[in-house]
C-alpha cells in the first residue's frame, strides 16, 4: 500500500477476512429468489448481523401498496412483504457515503450443470462458488466488512456510512427505491456490483418487453392450412437484430466521455430474447408465441424515444407479412425497466475511490460503462445521489452455473471501500 496514513493502515488491517467469508457463507445459504421467504431471512440475517457489531439500524416493512404506484417502480415478482435495512456508522456533519448491496439472487438452475452445490459457498483455488457468491453477497459482505473494520479500529468519522441491504434488485429494484423514498440519501453512493475492480461512473439501461406472435391453429398434417406462430416471428427477430446492430453503431460513433467508458464493447447495449414460449401440441400448429427479452439503453438516451425505436421497429415487420399486417403482433413492456444513469468522472466520489484502489494495489484504477443495468440509477434519478458501480468479480460468472468470485478480489474490494469510506467522509 502506499499514500496511506496510519489512522487508515489500522482500518485495513482490522479487516476481518476469515469473518467476511462466513458471512458470505451464511447468505449463500439462503436461496433468496426474489420474492421468495429467503429473500426476507436474508434481510432479517444482514440485520441481526449490523446491530450486533453495534450500527445505529433501521429496520421497517416495505409498503408495496404505496410504492407501487411510484412511476419509478418496476418489478416482475409480485411480493407481499419485504424489509428495508440500513445500517449507519457515524453521526457527524460531513458528508454522508452509502454502500449498496442487494440479498436477492436469481434461481441456480440446472444443479447438475454445477460443480459444487449452488447453496453453499465452496472454496476452491482461490475462489469462492455458490449463487449469489458474486452477484452480490460477495459485493454486500465486503461493504458490510469495510464499514465494521471502521467502527472495530475505534475510528470515528466525520461524516456518516450507510449500509443499504436491499431486496428485490433482480426484478426491477424495489428495495433501493423504497430505502431511497425512506430518505436515505447521501452525498454519493457506491453500488457493489461486480465490476471486475473496475470503477464504473456509468450503468446502460435495460428494459423488459414482452412481443406476442398471433398465428392460427391447424392439425400438423395439413400444417398449410394453419398460420406458424413461429415462422412469423423469425423475420420479427431478425428486425430486432437489425435495430441493436443499427443501435450499437450508432452509439461507437459517439466520441464523449460516457461513450469511451464502453470502447471495449462491440454491443454495449445489448438486445436479447431470453424467453420463447410457443404453440400447445406438438402436432398442431402452434397458433400463439410469446417472446420475452431485454433492450439496452444507451446512457443519456431518452426511454420514450428507445421504446418508440423498438415499437415502430416491430410494426414495420409486421406491415411486411400479409398475415401480420392483419394481425399485428402485441409489445408489452413489462418487469424491469432499469433507466441508464451516470456521474461525472470529475465527481469527487470517482476520484476519491480511484485514488483509494490506486493507493490499495499500487496500480491505477480502471474507469468503464457497465452494460447491465443496476439500481445506481434509482440513487441517481430518484435518490440525487451521486452513484458509481464497484465490487468484486466479473460479471460473466453471474447469472450461470459455478458462479464465483475470487477471494483476492474480495479482500481488494473490501479495502478499497473502507479507505474510500474514510477519505469521503473524513476521519476524526
Amino acid at each position: 500500500m502506499t499514500d496511506v496514513h496510519p489512522i487508515e493502515r489500522t482500518v485495513i488491517d482490522t479487516i476481518d477476512t476469515d469473518g467476511l467469508l462466513a458471512f458470505l457463507g451464511d447468505l449463500v445459504a439462503l436461496p433468496s429468489l426474489d420474492g421468495s421467504p429467503d429473500e426476507q431471512a436474508a434481510q432479517e440475517y444482514v440485520a441481526a448481523f449490523l446491530e450486533r457489531q453495534g450500527f445505529e439500524m433501521d429496520v421497517w416493512e416495505i409498503d408495496f401498496d404505496t410504492l407501487r404506484r411510484h412511476p419509478s417502480f418496476s418489478a416482475e415478482v409480485e411480493r407481499q412483504r419485504g424489509s428495508g435495512v440500513v445500517g449507519m456508522l457515524g453521526m457527524g456533519a460531513g458528508p454522508t457515503l452509502i454502500f449498496n448491496g442487494h440479498v436477492d439472487v436469481v434461481p441456480a438452475g440446472d444443479q447438475a450443470l454445477w460443480h459444487f452445490p449452488p447453496w453453499q459457498t465452496t472454496i476452491a483455488d482461490g475462489f469462492v462458488y455458490g449463487r449469489g457468491a458474486l452477484d452480490m453477497k460477495g459485493g454486500l459482505a465486503c461493504a458490510v466488512f469495510a464499514a465494521k473494520a471502521i467502527r472495530d479500529a475505534g475510528v470515528r468519522l466525520k461524516g456518516r456510512l450507510l449500509i443499504q441491504s436491499v431486496i428485490g434488485e433482480e426484478d426491477g429494484g424495489c428495495g433501493t427505491l423504497a430505502t431511497v423514498l425512506r430518505g436515505h440519501t447521501g452525498d454519493g453512493a457506491i453500488v457493489v456490483e461486480p465490476t471486475g475492480l473496475c470503477i464504473a461512473p456509468a450503468q446502460a439501461g435495460a428494459l423488459n418487453f414482452r412481443l406476442t406472435v398471433p398465428g392460427a391453429a391447424a392439425h400438423g398434417c395439413v400444417r398449410e392450412e394453419g398460420v406458424s406462430a413461429i415462422e412469423l416471428f423469425i423475420p420479427l427477430y431478425r428486425a430486432l437484430m437489425d435495430l441493436e446492430a443499427r443501435r450499437n453503431a450508432e452509439a461507437r460513433r459517439r466520441d464523449d466521455a460516457v461513450s469511451r467508458l464502453y470502447a471495449r464493447y462491440t454491443t454495449p447495449y445489448a438486445l436479447s430474447i431470453g424467453v420463447v414460449r410457443a404453440g400447445e401440441w406438438a402436432s398442431t400448429v402452434a397458433e400463439t408465441l410469446v417472446a420475452e427479452g431485454r433492450y439496452g439503453v444507451a446512457v443519456g438516451e431518452n426511454l420514450a424515444e428507445a421504446r418508440r425505436m423498438l415499437e415502430e421497429t416491430v410494426a414495420r415487420a409486421a406491415q411486411a407479412d400479409p398475415w401480420l399486417r392483419e394481425h399485428p403482433p402485441r409489445l408489452e413492456w413489462w418487469g424491469g425497466q432499469f433507466a441508464p444513469a451516470s456521474t461525472p468522472l470529475e465527481h469527487p466520489l470517482v476520484e476519491t475511490t480511484a485514488a483509494a484502489f490506486a493507493a490499495i494495489t499500487g496500480v491505477p484504477a480502471t474507469l468503464e460503462g457497465m452494460t447491465y443495468g443496476a439500481d445506481m440509477r434509482l440513487l441517481v434519478h430518484d435518490g440525487r445521489t451521486p452513484t458509481i458501480l464497484f465490487g468484486p468479480g466479473d460479471v460473466r460468472d453471474a447469472h450461470r452455473p459455478n458462479e464465483r468470485v475470487a477471494i483476492a478480489d474480495l479482500e481488494t474490494a473490501t479495502r478499497t471501500l473502507a479507505l474510500t469510506a474514510l477519505r469521503f467522509c473524513g476521519a476524526g
